[in-house]
């Protein structure tokens, strides 16, 4: 237990009528593998992750189509996929500070897994399912969609990531009535740090790779080489 639940729960804004339920999102599966005392009393957070990201995809999917009520599909699709990026939802994590209330094996430790984008926003879901569980969709709004909010605000200035998947997609799905894979070539690096490498595929036709600190940028980084490739990209 790095820090008291309190601390953590007032940086939330929310007051859980159980608090086993925070502890079980802060709960990361290898902490358990590690202490089998512990399995009686606790479970990992991998149940509410996968609630939790169903609701996050939910009021994403939700704000934007309400936000934009004239868009189409594909442009409603790059505004949630931006909202609801591993990178999105770590810094989200970071903001509370979840990392360091987040109970990990020593392995995992000391590879600098606490701070680790994947884990983070992992552990936010987790959290968001809690709420959820504890409170109800209302107060998981008046947590999430400021957020949100703060979040497409930033966008409308910067400019939407380039979902250079999503335009793979349709070149391909329009040339040839196929729909583009990915597959892992590489995995490097330490465990706090890791590279993929991806190609990305039409059939067995490799069009491009990428590489980036997470499968889904290196999944982008081959869908921009293909486009790069095939003479497609805006």
């Amino acid at each position: 237990m790095k820090k008291p639940l309190d601390e953590l729960c007032a940086r939330l804004d929310v007051t859980f009528s159980d608090q086993r339920l925070l502890w079980q999102a802060l709960t990361h599966r290898s902490f358990l593998n590690e202490r089998v005392d512990e399995r009686l009393s606790l479970f990992s957070n991998e149940r509410l992750e996968f609630l939790g990201d169903a609701i996050v995809n939910f009021l994403a999917t939700t704000l934007v189509f309400e936000r934009f009520p004239d868009a189409g599909e594909g442009y409603l699709t790059a505004w949630r996929a931006a909202l609801i990026r591993t990178e999105t939802l770590a810094s989200f994590a970071r903001r509370y500070d979840l990392g360091s209330h987040t109970l990990l094996a020593r392995g995992e430790e000391s590879s600098g897994a606490r701070q680790r984008p994947s884990l983070l926003a992992d552990t936010f879901e987790a959290v968001v399912a809690a709420i959820f569980i504890d409170q109800g969709l209302d107060a998981v709004r008046k947590f999430l969609l400021p957020l949100f909010e703060e979040t497409l605000a930033t966008l409308q200035e910067q400019g939407l990531p380039v979902d250079y998947k999503s335009k793979l997609q349709a070149r391909i799905q329009a040339e040839r009535g196929i729909t583009p894979r990915y597959r892992m070539i590489e995995r490097s690096g330490p465990e706090h740090q890791p590279e993929f490498t991806f190609e990305a595929l039409a059939g067995d036709e490799s069009l491009g790779t990428g590489r980036g600190a997470s499968k889904q940028a290196a999944e982008q980084d081959a869908a921009r080489d293909a486009l790069d490739r095939l003479g497609g990209r805006d």
